[in-house]
């Protein structure tokens, strides 16, 4: 890799969710073209969806997969990347690993890579399918310059990127790994109270979805602590305090905490 800005063929190895999100990410951001992108998936009706919702090239091999890309993206389940790693462990020592596995550690990969494999450890999450994933990216020893901005490069198309030591990737995957589904839920939630006081269902959704939009987007742009964007809002004796006022009654300050650190912890279970 000489230049992070040409970028390289690259391979999955697993099809699911996550190499799908990215997928589409990097194909709609147009930093990639569909014949670079090889993908390897056991499941007949997956390999056959990628291929033709995308056009990447596929195959029923983690082998093929292997040697035809120059960055592989390991993103096979948990339980099975042990087994995954044992049979292209070799074949992956004098390529750029990027591993999305979550709760599976760096020194796990390159144990069975070779202790001159260069790993990286990324945690993206879904919204990379429309543009605002947030990938944290923890580096692994012998990582060059040129392989980090490639890195980076990669999931900077599909949206914003953070690099931290590996020992806080399970906090990272409690929260923003796991997380949209938390404001999924949110928004489910809150577009039912829509429907209840006699909204349409479209209109609630509508209003609920665009609603959380603008709000993250008002914390990532205007760098207030969201306190204080919060207190914008509220008004003596309004509406806003009267709904924060029963959120706070139903915990859903230390529900969000609990779940953020449950699923810390499934991670770490995971990795061990």
């Amino acid at each position: 890799m000489s230049s992070p800005t040409v970028m390289p063929n690259i391979s999955f190895v697993g099809g699911g969710r996550m190499a799908e999100a990215l997928i589409s990410g990097v194909l709609s951001s147009g930093g990639y073209k569909a014949e670079q992108i090889y993908v390897a998936d056991p499941d007949t009706v997956r390999r056959d969806h990628l291929k033709q919702q995308y056009g990447v090239q596929i195959s029923a091999t983690n082998h093929e997969a292997v040697v035809s890309g120059d960055v592989i993206v390991l993103a096979v389940k948990p339980r099975v990347t042990a087994a995954a790693l044992k049979e292209i462990g070799k074949g992956l020592a004098k390529r750029l690993v990027i591993s999305v596995v979550a709760g599976v550690p760096l020194k796990q990969i390159i144990e069975a890579c070779g202790p001159q494999a260069r790993v990286i450890r990324a945690m993206p999450n879904t919204p990379a399918m429309v543009g605002e994933g947030m990938t944290a990216l923890a580096i692994g020893p012998g990582v060059g310059e040129s392989e980090v901005a490639c890195t980076r490069q990669l999931f900077e198309s599909v949206g914003r990127v953070v690099s931290v030591d590996e020992c806080f990737m399970d906090a990272v995957t409690g929260l923003s790994g796991s997380g949209p589904a938390y404001v999924f839920l949110m928004i489910e939630a809150m577009a039912d109270g829509g429907v209840k006081m006699g909204l349409s269902r479209e209109t609630a959704s509508l209003l609920a979805a665009q609603t959380v939009l603008g709000a993250a987007r008002m914390v990532l742009e205007t760098r207030q602590h969201p306190a204080q964007l919060k207190d914008q809002v509220v008004s003596p004796g309004g509406t806003t305090i009267a709904g924060l006022h029963r959120l706070e009654q139903g915990g859903l300050r230390g529900l969000l905490i609990d779940a953020v650190e449950a699923a810390t912890k499934r991670s770490q279970e995971l990795g061990g």
